[in-house]
């Protein structure tokens, strides 16, 4: 909560160039100097396909290890949130948005800047126009409640359609039945038959809280069973050749594992005896040469 008053009080002192509330190109550049890559137009972190592509293969596990290192401890986000395809990856560059709930005299001078700068009036349409191929929405809703829906199978279709990708809900979903049919992947808090109602867009491509997770513009999203991942632009491609290695680790010691002629201390957790070294050292040399 304090962190949601903060980045809101951060907010009132910016220069706003849009409704909603949004970083200006100079504000995002600002606050994202430590991407290594191109950026959009407006300025959000634009990680590479190719790189994208390579998440796809990791486990938020093996991004955890290396976020916590570098001191990114809140970028994690899985209790309490329901996934519509179990076992789906999600993956791709965040679009984050705020909601809070609405209030008369705001809502008048939010619907009145819209209309002026030909912006959709449908509240969830504001965001769902802004994606791009291998964007995910990263929406906070303030939780699970009646009307704090982002979306049915209709918005999660056009979400889907020009992504290619999902969404990341800190809120609610509606038509379950009709959204399980689109192979799209979402991260919810429930489901809930009410359509959005009583909550209006804020902020758009500003940091928001998902769960316990802190996640900027351009971080890359990484969704699997543990629950969801937000990375930095600037430590994608290191975690990316660190779950390389340990791929090849894993698939050796398991396939030794199952053998049954070992104990776990022999392979897991301590040195491995001369014998062993060498002989894992030899099937990773190997598997880097293949992938060459």
């Amino acid at each position: 909560m304090m962190i949601r008053i903060l980045a809101l009080s951060l907010l009132s002192t910016f220069v706003l160039c849009a409704q909603p509330f949004r970083w200006t190109r100079e504000q995002m550049i600002h606050f994202t100097p430590d991407n290594p890559f191109d950026r959009f137009p407006d300025g959000r972190p634009k990680v590479p396909d190719e790189l994208l592509e390579k998440v796809k293969g990791l486990s938020v596990e093996e991004a955890w290890g290396i976020l916590r290192s570098k001191g990114f401890t809140h970028q994690h986000a899985g209790q309490g949130f329901k996934s519509l395809h179990p076992g789906q990856k999600l993956v791709g560059r965040a679009v984050t948005a705020q909601y809070l709930p609405t209030r008369p005299d705001l809502e008048k001078v939010l619907a009145a800047d819209a209309k002026k700068q030909g912006l959709p009036s449908s509240i969830n349409q504001k965001v769902i126009d802004l994606l791009q191929l291998n964007d995910v929405p990263v929406v906070d809703l303030m939780g699970p409640a009646p009307g704090h829906n982002f979306g049915g199978d209709n918005l999660q279709a056009a979400i889907y359609g020009a992504t290619r990708t999902g969404a990341v809900v800190d809120g609610t979903v509606r038509d379950i039945e009709g959204l399980f049919d689109i192979p799209t992947q979402v991260y919810y808090r429930d489901a809930h038959p009410a359509a959005v109602e009583g909550v209006t867009v804020i902020g758009i491509n500003i940091p928001v809280k998902i769960g316990d997770a802190i996640v900027m513009p351009g971080d890359v999203v990484l969704g699997d069973r543990t629950g969801i991942m937000f990375i930095p632009p600037q430590l994608v491609k290191e975690i990316v050749e660190k779950a390389e290695l340990t791929h090849i680790h894993d698939e050796w010691t398991k396939a030794k594992f199952l053998t049954g002629k070992y104990k776990a201390s022999e392979l897991y957790g301590g040195p491995l005896s001369p014998e062993l070294q060498k002989e894992y050292d030899a099937f990773v040399k190997q598997k880097l040469g293949a992938k060459k």
